[in-house]
């Protein structure tokens, strides 16, 4: 019988290998960054070739470090960062250009003139998204104008276009499909015929020969070539990383929430069966779909997208040098009281739900000469807690039910200062669980429950535990305080770059 689900988790800084057992704890990792391409300001790019050959490098070391064969492999689950767009050659398995990655703003103008043309309620309507350059629409119609022959090739059927889900299945087996949830992330699916949209691809002009299949998150998709692992293994959970963490969490039912801090933040509401039209900039998408056919389930979700969460700690790391690793960061921010009037808005790729905000910039304010290293380090971790608040104010217009917890993982979650700030400014207490690795545990699950590896959503949720609460203990007038100065401040950012 198999032991093992192998979990791959494509991230936006490293490409990592887990193997999960059957009680849903870690029984092996390996982890490899690769390099960030920044072409030009607002310009983020990777390199699509060595995303799969570092993806492939870890999930082959995983298995040789911990002695595991392929045949103790039950089944892949695969998540990845959402909306980075790759372009390539159907014969040769190669990507024409670099994958343009959801940080990237290049598209922001063609945003803005589909809006003038009055699209930007039919996009919504239909996808249930915000007309941004963060998806992967506008992304995919940049690389097919400017790719030279790329357009006259995708007429042909010589092209495909994925996101990483996709580029790495094709890579693993020759097949070219996505699931709903990742579907759901291109501009280009309609969440409520659950097909790709004509209409939309029209507008963007969009060949259909590009697109993959849409298959279930939960299902046998495809099965790995016999020379990679030594003998096929299926492949039979695939989502984007925040439904995969939202799934992990065992946030199965209507009215659970939880808040993912990577590189950037995303907290997911499940609604149910229910897709929720937001009044307030946040997205409608597809969590995930179970089963095939007639008997297929999907379970919708309002998203609130923050594009810098534990990337502003990585800038604090690499762009200004006051630490050396970014685990240094909580010691640091609490050699202070508190930021000392210093507030920090990370909004270096612009701002996302609920301002959508694409010239908006970082920015710095309240400094004086006291102002030092660990007051900038306060605030920085201030700023992710606040954008946050944001989010989950809009998110509680649009439900219409309070909140009465949330469930947080990913790097950041595990600093404790974070978490009781970010309780505190909620207002709602904050809960992490023992395995904070719920994005690739929540592909594990998926894949698991295809292959009867695990055999109900009940079984899982039964496996989730809690490591540590923190409760709220901020008095309401100086919570209020502190989000008016926010606001204030996020004010000063906005339309920078204009």
């Amino acid at each position: 019988m198999s032991k093992f689900i192998l979990a791959i988790d494509q991230g936006t800084t490293s490409s990592r290998a887990i193997l999960f057992n059957h009680a849903g704890k870690i029984h092996g990792l390996a982890q490899q960054e690769f390099p960030q391409i920044f072409p030009e300001p607002g310009w983020v790019e990777h390199d699509a070739n060595v995303i799969w050959r570092s993806q492939l490098s870890v999930a082959q070391k995983v298995l040789q470090d911990h002695h595991v064969s392929a045949s103790d492999i039950a089944a892949i689950g695969i998540t990845n960062q959402r909306e980075t767009t790759v372009l390539w050659d159907r014969k040769t398995g190669t990507a024409l250009a670099n994958a343009i990655v959801w940080q990237d703003r290049r598209t922001a103008a063609l945003c803005d003139q589909l809006r003038d043309e009055g699209k930007a309620a039919l996009f919504q309507q239909k996808t249930g998204l915000v007309l941004d350059a963060y998806f992967s629409g506008t992304k995919l119609k940049w690389l097919l104008d400017h790719v030279p022959g790329a357009h006259a090739r995708a007429e042909r059927g010589e092209l495909a276009f994925g996101t990483i889900d996709s580029w790495l299945i094709f890579k693993l087996s020759g097949a070219h499909v996505t699931d709903t949830s990742n579907a759901s992330r291109t501009l280009l699916f309609n969440i409520h015929t659950m097909q790709w949209d004509e209409e939309l691809l029209d507008i963007l002009d969009i060949p259909r020969s590009l697109l993959p299949a849409v298959v279930s998150s939960s299902g046998v998709a495809a099965h790995t070539h016999t020379a990679l692992f030594g003998t096929p293994i299926p492949i039979a959970g695939i989502a984007g990383d925040q439904q995969a963490a939202t799934f992990g969490q065992a946030c199965h039912q209507a009215g659970m929430a939880k808040n993912t801090y990577g590189t950037g933040c995303f907290m997911l509401l499940n609604t149910g069966k229910l897709a929720v039209a937001s009044q307030h900039k946040l997205l409608t998408t597809i969590g995930w779909t179970l089963g095939d056919g007639a008997s297929a389930s999907t379970d919708y979700m309002l998203e609130g997208s923050v594009f810098m969460g534990g990337a502003t700690i990585q800038w604090l790391r690499d762009g200004l040098g006051i630490i050396q690793q970014a685990s240094e960061v909580e010691a640091l921010a609490s050699s202070v009281p508190d930021a000392g009037g210093v507030v920090f808005i990370p909004a270096f790729s612009g701002l996302g739900a609920p301002y959508w905000d694409p010239y908006a910039r970082g920015t710095i304010v309240g400094m004086t000469r006291g102002t030092n290293k660990a007051h900038i380090a306060r605030a920085a971790l201030e700023s992710i807690a606040y954008q946050t608040a944001d989010v989950l104010e809009a998110m509680q217009k649009d439900a219409r039910m309070p909140l009465q917890e949330l469930r947080v993982d990913g790097g950041a979650a595990r600093n404790d200062m974070l978490m009781q700030f970010q309780a505190d400014v909620l207002n709602v207490p904050v809960i992490r669980p023992v395995v904070t690795e719920t994005t690739a545990l929540g592909a594990a699950y998926l894949a698991g429950l295809a292959v009867s590896f695990w055999n109900s959503k009940e079984e899982i949720a039964a496996q989730w535990q809690m490591d540590k609460r923190f409760e709220p203990n901020m008095r309401a007038d100086e919570r209020a305080q502190r989000l008016h100065t926010w606001r204030r401040a996020v004010q000063r950012a906005q339309a920078w770059d204009i």
